[in-house]
């Protein structure tokens, strides 16, 4: 068998970055090297039912192997999904769900993925890690405190020069080395378990074109957290919000009260936002407004902006707020100077989750029996999961160990990657 580090180091060297620069599905053919080589691997397994979708989407399934009726699902048959896909009332015959385990093969764009060379730092020493000596590229405790808990451990970092992949190859690796197991201990007793990679997660098309029905599962996780022990079923609602300013370019000898600075005027919305709703002073549950792109001329200019909050409510008064900030410059610039569009991304998976607890409830109990102490976390981004939820697939979201994501800094401990593919199986034997 490989072992889940040989299958992250093999997977890692394949770049898989996505480009939201490009609207194809996938957004790189490059994913699909590695969706292909994914496809292999499970064929060679035996894996039941492999295919791959003109998009790039590859499911596959290993069957239920027990043949009984499950009592986990009997007890939790309130969930209406599990309803959906043919669970009976408590005390019912029923078969065992059908669960998923999903992660995403691409590469977020903000850093290259091409030539990806990570190194073992083992039996971390609880200092600062030199990543390329040449290029004077240092990982300091200082910067990264949580460092000191890992002293002992192995590491994967990269070189200083790339992002790692962690994010999501981690996730691959791991649902990778869960499907070995169970393929090659039939004896183990499992109910079916449906297998999902997908491509563009970094660049919020994740769940695009997502077949729920094809991949036949009736609840999922996915694999895409951060440290071990996280679960996550909220994340924020979130909106994109673009603003456009018309002005009137003058020469500047001649422009008193004819000009009109468009980029003045951005300035000046932004001032208009709270000060503090900021991704540099908030934290949790907290929600913010992010100025992520400006750009413009005297004439015309746009901010591009994304609007986040856990609570619903928030979120609609955060969208408001927007709105009324341009109709105020407006009012005061003339009418049609700011266009304030607000587009909603994505929705807080809470509410779809929750009457699902036991997949958090699953989890946990996973996480203890591997000796892994469960923590649920708010998400402070999204994640495939949400959309899915909405989708008619309830689905949170389970660690992969890794740290640092989107960066050069970004690293995994080994006994991460071998213990949240343990979680894995548990998890699948507690639905058996």
């Amino acid at each position: 068998m490989t072992t889940v580090v040989e299958r992250f180091l093999k997977y890692v060297s394949y770049d898989t970055q996505s480009d939201e620069a490009y609207d194809t599905c996938p957004s790189t053919k490059k994913q699909l090297l590695l969706a292909n080589e994914l496809k292999r691997e499970l064929e060679e397994m035996g894996a039941s039912d492999v295919r791959m979708s003109e998009y790039g989407y590859l499911f596959a399934r290993i069957p239920d192997n027990t043949g009984s009726t499950s009592a986990l699902q009997e007890a939790e048959a309130s969930c209406s999904t599990a309803s959906a896909h043919g669970a009976s009332g408590v005390g019912q015959k029923t078969t065992i769900p059908a669960l998923g385990f999903i992660s995403h093969m691409d590469t977020a764009p903000s850093l290259t993925g091409t030539n990806v060379k990570p190194r073992i730092v083992q039996a971390y020493d609880g200092k600062d890690i030199v990543l390329n000596a040449e290029k004077q590229i240092v990982m300091k405790v200082s910067e990264f405190p949580f460092l000191a808990d890992l002293k002992g451990q192995d590491l994967i970092v990269t070189d200083g020069t790339t992002l790692l992949g962690a994010d999501d190859k981690a996730g691959v690796a791991e649902i990778m080395t869960m499907a070995e197991y169970f393929l090659s201990h039939p004896e183990i007793p499992h109910g079916e378990i449906c297998i999902g990679f997908t491509p563009d997660e970094e660049i919020g098309r994740g769940a695009d074109r997502f077949d729920v029905k094809d991949f036949g599962a009736a609840v999922a996780y996915t694999v895409d957290g951060g440290p071990i022990g996280e679960i996550e079923y909220e994340n924020f609602n979130a909106a994109s919000g673009k603003v456009r300013i018309q002005g009137a370019s003058i020469h500047p000898g001649d422009a008193k009260l004819k000009m009109k600075n468009a980029l003045l005027i951005g300035m000046e919305f932004q001032s208009l936002l709270p000060v503090f709703e900021n991704p540099m002073y908030t934290e949790g549950y907290e929600g913010f407004y992010h100025l992520d792109e400006m750009s413009g001329n005297v004439e015309e200019a746009q901010l591009n902006y994304i609007i986040r909050d856990h609570d619903h409510e928030k979120f609609e008064q955060k969208k408001k707020f927007f709105a009324e900030a341009a109709d105020f410059l407006n009012r005061k610039y003339g009418k049609g100077t700011v266009i304030a569009k607000v587009t909603d991304s994505y929705y807080n998976m809470k509410e779809k989750i929750e009457p699902c607890m036991y997949l958090i409830d699953t989890a946990k109990e996973a996480m203890t029996a591997c000796g892994i102490e469960p923590e649920v976390v708010p998400i402070r981004g999204g994640t495939d999961g949400a959309r899915l939820s909405y989708m008619g697939l309830p689905c949170p979201n389970l660690c992969t160990g890794g740290y640092n994501y989107h960066g050069k800094y970004e690293f995994i401990p080994v006994d991460s990657l071998h213990k949240t593919a343990e979680i894995l199986v548990k998890i699948a034997s507690l639905f058996s």
